[in-house]
């Protein structure tokens, strides 16, 4: 079996069986309905991502990874988020 670049050995499509297969088509199943639940739950997520894409094609910054450490680490953003959530709360 080949080494591959970091180390990793190179796939083999064969490693699993199919019982092995089924089940981890099913935990990936079951992973993204978590997610999913998830997500629906938590509107913050939404309003921290959409945000966040709102701002970088607004401001189109040359520097994407530093734009996006400013922007996740802005002391003010959490009250932004809440607020978010609330205006969202009462027009519902």
């Amino acid at each position: 079996m080949a080494t591959l670049q970091g180390g990793l050995l190179e796939s083999d499509p064969g490693a699993l069986s199919p019982a092995q297969l089924e089940q981890l088509r099913d935990l990936k199943i079951q992973t993204r309905i978590a997610n999913e639940k998830y997500l629906r739950t938590h509107k913050e997520v939404e309003f921290l991502i959409s945000g966040f894409f709102r701002e970088m094609f607004l401001q189109r910054p040359d520097n994407v990874r530093e734009f996006a450490s400013d922007y996740f680490t802005d002391p003010t953003l959490p009250k932004k988020i809440h607020l978010q959530l609330i205006k969202e709360k009462k027009a519902a």
